[in-house]
């Protein structure tokens, strides 16, 4: 099986700081993978590239094998990339069903069906457990089920590759229990790309992880194999942030 997602050198510099360093990865289809890493260590730079949100200083990204470096954001979600930001970028004025309604609109050729728009839009909120808020302003949920509202705009989507930053900041015990269901239910028809500083979540879920520091690789295995790792013991699991 070819992967779905490859880089080869990928970087990135910030005037003389390099966030990225020199990344190779590889991501199966079907694949839960999480990356993890101390603060600063360019995991949300590194999906940031992936995504197209910055272009890279070296490298390449591969997806479902064609170059897609060059591509910019739009055209990557039209391949089927979708990303949750880090920080909370819903419209805040606007009623959720219309934040997913965006989204959904992407999907539709002609952008006209309304019953399809209406039924793609609840079936994204019915999965994130926000049907019953479809009519409140954005702006007035809790910042966790706004982070899940953009979890439903990327399931709207319909995405081949949903990347995930940060899922479960601001969730409740039960929600990120939920946010654990869901996310094994996305991965039935999509590949998840995770950045999570909840262990208990990355343990769960990930089938590999990946660990970066200073923005490069330095560990990557399932689970056990990283949990016992002494390299990532040291720089992060029993060392900090």
């Amino acid at each position: 099986m070819n992967a779905l997602l490859e880089t080869r050198g990928l970087s990135r510099d910030f005037g003389g700081l390099r966030a990225v360093d020199r990344v190779d990865f590889s991501l199966m289809p079907g694949e839960i993978r999480a990356i993890i890493g101390p603060n600063g260590a360019g995991k949300t730079t590194f999906v940031s590239l992936v995504c197209g949100r910055i272009e890279p200083s070296a490298g390449t990204i591969v997806f479902d094998g064609a170059d897609i470096t060059a591509l910019p954001a739009h055209r990557r979600v039209r391949l089927g990339i979708a990303y949750t930001f880090q920080i909370t970028s819903v419209y805040a004025q606007l009623s959720v069903f219309d934040n997913v309604a965006l989204a959904v609109q992407r999907t539709l050729a002609d952008g006209r069906s309304q019953g399809r728009l209406r039924a793609g839009v609840m079936e994204a909120l019915e999965r994130v457990g926000l049907a019953d808020r479809a009519w409140l302003p954005a702006g007035q949920l809790a910042y966790g089920h706004q982070r899940l509202l953009e979890v439903a705009m990327g399931l709207a989507l319909k995405p081949r590759l949903m990347v995930l930053d940060e899922p479960t900041q601001g969730l409740g015990d039960s929600e990120i229990e939920n946010f654990i269901a869901l996310a094994r239910e996305i991965a039935a028809s999509a590949t998840v790309l995770l950045i999570e500083h909840n262990m208990d979540v990355v343990m769960q879920l990930a089938h590999r992880i990946t660990v970066l520091e200073a923005g490069r690789v330095l560990a990557e295995g399932s689970p056990d194999v990283i949990r016992t790792d002494e390299a990532v013991q040291r720089a992060y699991l029993g060392g900090g942030a």
